[in-house]
């Protein structure tokens, strides 16, 4: 028998009955908005019906509505009237709910329908939006380039990358000739001891295009430059000019400091006085004009090695400008040679190609011209290009030049802007036969089938730039046949006259080629192979009138600002590399350029140039020397106490510093004061050390170390009588504030070791001899007995 029910359990029955019996408008109202709120956001294919497609497709869902989802709907029935049962505030039991009058409920196609057309306002909406914009901003539509200029740039990209394990020459050096030579040539030429001081954290700094040296000493991030982006408005003029008009553009700035740094190394250029130089490079150690400049003075007293050391210092001040987003590796980057501050950056690069070709370094010498002509493609402001022909072939780079051709080959040369096409060049054209030459050799060595491309390779360059024929016979003591001797097309013109600026650019290139590429055409094989594709072109140079990449080179250069290039290009190979052969190039130059103002550390401006170092230039710049009264006193203090840790004796402490203030000069030497002195001279090898002495009786007599006679400025290309421009006119900002020297004062002191007393024993032995090491010994014996 059941056990009887309460009242209550009979009541909640009952109401269970009539609320399946007679549901209320109020749940249906509930279910159909939680239905709603949890519908799924359509995908794929449902996305795209329309709704008419969707109401025909609810319609059929319902029809088909399986018998486990009605128990879920009558599950949902139960929870909500067991919920209405419970509830305190609702209406007493067997009271009828009525529904709210204004609220109605909707069907499941109805609501999807309305949603469905809501997304199709919002969609017009949007579209209108659009098209509004498009008329309101048109230059919008032209933002993304085509699909083949992205395609071309991003090739260029990569092919101007950097390989920066390639950028260290005595890593190339060291595969010709062993580390271990190299390693005994370095220990037998350097100066300073590769051991670790006491005292002083090694030298770590790090850098790709140069290896800093212990002796050039600490430096910060930023010593006064800095490097920025471009604006978009600043490089409107730059862009979509060829394959190349992409990429990230930058510029370096000067801090106010550096500008009047560099306001007085070119009032020492101007006087000609190289000990002027000596003091703005102990005001600022990596002021890079200043380096550039002692690099051509020690080149023509014929001190190549301190002359490389300083080029590497200049180019290693500008990389710790670049930290940050600037980088070499990605070929993305540019600096606009048009910007005074950008072009000793490229000075320096060029300098440094020129020294490693000179010292047999190839490969590193193509990896710095590449990252040369990454930096501002375009106009190609150094002529690198120039040299690249040579060092592709040279190194085994041939590849490299062979798809940098083909990409230049598949661009549209209308409305492309002005820029170097270097398939225009003639050495480019002779380089590619050579390449597809020793290309088609290894094919044939190792049995493969090939194509032989070379010959009408070196066809079209004959046909194109047929001068170069003779000049690299008369080079390479190749025979050519009387016939191509006496033929016009084959004359050799050693001078611009009589021709035009252009013609005269193409003779230049021709002299400049056979000068430089010479020994890749001694070998027998090639030479024949010249001479007797000479004499098939002979019949064919006579009846043609023109050949359409003449015809490019010619439109090309008819460009001031690209003509220069090719004047900046003979111009550093003068100053860098003298050679008798080099004046021949300069005949082509037009006399007005020649005959012009010009500077070492400015060879010929560019016609575009936005800035140069004039008054406009020096407006607002600070004083460095100006600054020395009071900043100078406190950072010697600091050094004092640095000093005192490092050496706690008096005594030795004043005879120290006595030797350190009787040769200024040392300052500029070693950045780091006196304690970066005493520290290097401590593990300093025995001949570094004698160098030292003889230097300090050299000033003692009145003789710069290392300079040249005073008054004379090697290097320099500018009569002393005339003035590129008026810097002591130019007034000097206030002083203000400097942050550098901030952050130096604010810092705290080095925490340093005392150095033991034997290091300082032998250190005073050094510089004054046996007496005051034994005066020191005598001092410490007393205090080693008074301690006992």
């Amino acid at each position: 028998m059941a056990p009887r029910l309460s009242k209550r359990q009979q009541r909640e029955q009952e109401e269970l009955l009539a609320l399946a019996t007679h549901p209320s408008p109020n749940t249906d109202l509930h279910e159909s908005t939680e239905e709603e709120s949890v519908a799924p956001a359509k995908t794929g294919f449902a996305a795209l019906l329309t709704p008419e497609d969707q109401q025909e497709v609810a319609e059929s869902e319902d029809e088909n509505t399986t018998k486990p989802a009605k128990s879920r709907k009558t599950k949902k029935r139960k929870k909500k009237a067991v919920g209405s049962v419970h509830d305190k505030d609702g209406p007493p039991a067997g009271m009828p709910v009525t529904p709210p009058p204004q609220v109605t409920s909707r069907s499941k196609p109805a609501t999807k329908k309305v949603k469905a057309q809501d997304k199709k306002e919002e969609k017009d909406d949007l579209d209108k939006a659009l098209a509004e914009l498009s008329i309101k901003y048109p230059d919008l539509q032209q933002i993304a380039p085509s699909a083949s200029t992205n395609t071309q740039a991003t090739k260029l990209s990569t092919l101007f990358s950097v390989s920066v394990s390639h950028l260290d020459a005595e890593s190339e050096l060291k595969k010709f000739f062993g580390s271990k030579a190299v390693s005994a040539a370095q220990a037998a030429t350097s100066t300073s001891s590769p051991k670790r001081r006491r005292g002083v954290q090694p030298q770590t700094q790090r850098s790709q295009l140069a290896r800093p040296q212990p002796s050039w000493g600490m430096m910060k991030p930023r010593e006064g430059l800095s490097a920025r982006p471009l604006t978009e408005e600043e490089t409107t003029r730059k862009v979509n000019n060829g394959p190349t008009g992409t990429g990230k553009w930058w510029t370096v700035e000067y801090s106010k400091r550096y500008k009047g740094v560099t306001k007085t190394f070119m009032q020492a250029v101007m006087t000609g006085d190289p000990e002027t130089l000596w003091r703005v490079l102990q005001r600022m150690p990596w002021h890079a004009d200043t380096l550039l400049q002692l690099a051509e003075v020690y080149r023509h007293r014929e001190e190549y090695s301190q002359a490389v050391d300083y080029v590497s210092r200049a180019l290693y001040a500008y990389e710790r400008a670049f930290l940050g987003a600037f980088s070499f590796t990605s070929g993305n980057n540019r600096l606009d040679f048009d910007r005074v501050e950008n072009r000793p950056f490229f000075l320096a690069i060029h300098r440094q190609v020129i020294d490693l070709q000179r010292c047999g370094c190839p490969r590193t010498a193509f990896e710095h011209a590449r990252l040369l002509i990454s930096l501002e493609p375009l106009s190609d402001p150094h002529g690198v290009y120039l040299q690249l022909d040579y060092l592709c072939v040279k190194a085994g780079m041939g590849d490299w030049l062979l798809d940098v051709w083909s990409v230049y080959r598949s661009t549209s040369h209308e409305n492309s802007g002005e820029y170097v096409d270097p398939t225009v060049l003639p050495g480019w054209s002779y380089a590619r036969a050579l390449i597809l030459r020793a290309k088609e050799k290894e094919k044939k060595e190792r049995g493969e089938d090939f194509k032989e491309e070379s010959t009408e390779a070196l066809r079209q360059a004959i046909l194109a730039f047929p001068v170069i024929v003779p000049l690299l016979a008369d080079k390479c003591e190749i025979s050519l046949s009387a016939e191509v001797r006496g033929h016009k097309a084959f004359r050799i013109h050693t001078d611009g006259i009589g021709l035009s600026p252009e013609e005269g650019i193409l003779h230049l290139l021709a002299h400049l080629y056979a000068q430089r590429s010479s020994p890749l055409w001694k070998s027998s094989g090639h030479a024949s192979w010249l001479s007797s594709t000479s004499n098939t072109l002979l019949s064919t140079l006579s009846t043609q009138r023109t050949h359409p990449v003449r015809e490019r080179s010619l439109r090309t250069f008819s460009s001031r600002n690209l003509r220069h290039s090719i004047y900046r290009h003979v111009f550093v190979l003068e100053q860098t590399h003298a050679q008798p052969q080099n004046r021949v190039l300069t005949a082509f130059i037009p006399s007005d350029i020649t005959q012009g103002r010009h500077l070492a550390c400015d060879p010929l401006p560019p016609p575009s140039a936005i800035s140069t170092y004039d008054a406009a230039f020096f407006a607002g710049s600070e004083d460095p020397f100006a600054l020395g009264a009071t900043r100078p006193r406190r950072r010697t203090q600091a050094e004092e106490r640095l000093l005192a840790r490092l050496i706690p004796d008096v005594a030795t402490r004043a005879q120290i510093l006595a030797f350190y203030d009787q040769n200024p000069w040392i300052a500029a030497q070693v950045p780091g004061g006196v304690v970066e002195f005493v520290q290097m001279m401590a593990e300093a090898p025995d001949d570094a050390l004698h160098e030292l002495m003889i230097a300090a009786e050299m000033m003692r007599e009145g003789v710069q170390p290392g300079l040249a006679d005073r008054g004379a400025m090697p290097g320099e290309l500018l009569d002393e009588e005339n003035e590129v421009c008026d810097v002591d006119d130019v007034p000097h900002g206030q002083p203000g504030h400097q942050e550098e020297d901030d952050e130096d004062e604010d810092e705290d002191d080095e925490d340093v070791a005392p150095m033991p007393i034997r290091v300082v024993r032998n250190l005073l032995n050094r510089l004054w001899g046996g007496a005051p090491a034994q005066e020191y010994e005598d001092s410490s014996d007393d205090d080693g007995a008074s301690n006992g």
